[in-house]
């Protein structure tokens, strides 16, 4: 049956929600949707000092944040079905009670063990939070103002992540690590109270659950993940983990892709796929969170790591970027969409989102805040015209009652770009630091007169234990900062390898009179 037959409020461009209960909605779940992504970063910068609670390596302490996101990633493709089986309004409503009240245990933890496991069911009930919010948000506006629902939307969810170590950084530097966790009870209970007076309660059915495909992706997702958190620890492919982790990860995703493709009751209704724009706004979402994670990532670690910023002032530089993203999407919704075909914004983003990352990786050590800030505000203006278009553009043919399955695929491949982003730029730092290290070491020999000179000062002689301990100290620094900044270029470089996948997007005067995906 196709969309012509059974339109919708959404087919046709109107609202599914009235008008007077539109904004109490509206600021409802951008307030949930905020949470979730929040959570992805505020933790960052706080990480330092949880290791020194809980006494725990630099390996474990990746799993505070990894956990997070693949509980995330492997619940976010159910959002379409659990809708469908107990309705927005009561999945969203138990989605903010379960997030808050982990929220509030990751907070109490006295472990990394009990913290990993409340971040993991933080991100078991998180997940839900952007898709429906980005569904309810889609239905709650006509189709000639969608634009601006979007640029509401990106504010919260481009902009949080973003500030989120700013935010961070103040909780910890002013009362502990725990207050990056109780900051979200308040907003959750704001938002609590907003969606259980407002949002009207919606048709349920009930259904059955995949669970032969939800092993398979939940498999396949937990293999991907180990391998980009421990590949580089344990050798890649010389270890038989990994080996293992990728054999589990190729057979799952085959035996899961060829068990959805002719069914419509699959976790992932692969279906969605063959509308070409929603197809490829999920590679461009996939290398946008590359670019854009990737780079937040290893920047507080760069700043404290190596230039020796204090934690707050290492928040501060997010500042700018935040401010930038926020006017960009702004604009972008209120006045950029309505004058301009947003494959063009897209496009425009990734250059201005790949030219700031690119900027970063021409610093040296003497770089100071401003020369840190710039290229953020470059990539914060890219990010602002990036997400609005691209998710407007991306959801165009998507008709109502498929909204929330498309927004938990849209979801799940924006996680999966975060984490291998993180991943990437972390196996980036750590090969390339070798590589340099290597290198410079080759060009440095007691007898190059170069290495006398640096010396002299110092009343130090390159023959001597001391002043080779010196040398090899400035080795170290140097092949640190080359691999960091190596990684900034990888970055850059992933945010203009997606500008081809903007020529596949539809035309939006095309796509409108085109018939909706069944």
């Amino acid at each position: 049956m196709t969309a012509a037959a059974t339109a919708t409020a959404s087919d046709t461009g109107a609202p599914s929600i009235p008008g007077d209960t539109r904004w109490p909605i509206v600021l409802a779940v951008v307030l949930t949707a905020v949470l979730q992504v929040l959570d992805s970063t505020i933790v960052n910068i706080a990480l330092p000092q949880m290791q020194a609670a809980f006494g725990i390596t630099n390996s474990q302490t990746v799993w505070i944040l990894t956990s997070y996101i693949v509980a995330s990633v492997v619940v976010m493709p159910l959002t379409g079905f659990f809708v469908r089986r107990f309705g927005r309004r009561r999945l969203i409503t138990w989605a903010i009670l379960g997030f808050s009240g982990f929220s509030a245990l990751c907070g109490l933890s006295w472990s990394v063990e009990v913290i990993v496991a409340c971040r993991i069911g933080q991100g078991l009930f998180g997940a839900f939070l952007i898709p429906l919010s980005q569904s309810i948000l889609f239905d709650s506006f006509p189709r000639e103002k969608r634009g601006q629902a979007m640029a509401l939307f990106g504010l919260g969810v481009v902009v949080a992540p973003v500030l989120g170590p700013t935010l961070g950084a103040f909780l910890t530097e002013y009362f502990s690590w725990r207050a990056v966790f109780y900051v979200n009870l308040p907003i959750a209970a704001f938002a609590l109270v907003m969606i259980s007076g407002e949002l009207q309660k919606d048709e349920v059915k009930h259904l059955s659950v995949d669970w032969v495909g939800l092993a398979l992706m939940v498999g396949a997702v937990a293999a991907l993940q180990l391998m980009l958190d421990l590949g580089e620890t344990w050798g890649w492919f010389s270890s038989h983990l990994i080996q293992l982790a990728a054999i589990t990860l190729v057979v799952c995703s085959i035996v899961f892709v060829a068990r959805g493709l002719g069914k419509r009751d699959n976790i992932i209704d692969f279906s969605l796929l063959k509308d070409r724009s929603f197809a490829a706004a999920n590679v461009a979402i996939l290398g946008f969170g590359v670019a854009m994670f990737g780079s937040i990532a290893i920047l507080p670690l760069f700043v404290q790591g190596l230039l020796g910023y204090p934690v707050i002032e290492a928040g501060y530089l997010f500042i700018p970027r935040g401010i930038a993203a926020g006017i960009s999407m702004v604009l972008t919704g209120s006045v950029l969409m309505a004058r301009f075909d947003p494959r063009l914004l897209v496009a425009l983003g990734l250059v201005l989102t790949g030219t700031g990352n690119l900027w970063l990786g021409w610093l040296d050590m003497t770089a100071g805040f401003w020369d840190l800030s710039w290229p953020g505000v470059v990539s914060g203006l890219g990010m602002g015209l990036f997400f609005v278009p691209m998710s407007t553009l991306a959801f165009q043919n998507v008709s109502q009652e498929r909204q929330d399955e498309a927004s938990g695929i849209y979801g799940v491949t924006r996680s999966i770009g975060s984490s291998i982003g993180i991943a990437i730029v972390g196996w980036q730092v750590a090969s390339r630091m070798q590589f340099h290290w290597s290198a410079l070491s080759a060009g440095i020999t007691p007898f190059n007169p170069a290495v006398g000179a640096y010396l002299a000062p110092l009343g130090l002689d390159a023959q001597t234990s001391q002043g080779a301990v010196i040398i090899a100290g400035q080795i170290q620094i140097q092949s640190t900062m080359l691999a960091f900044l190596d990684a900034f270029w990888l970055t850059g470089i992933a945010a203009f390898l997606m500008l081809p996948v903007v020529l596949i997007l539809e035309r939006p005067e095309k796509a409108a009179r085109s018939v909706m995906v069944e």
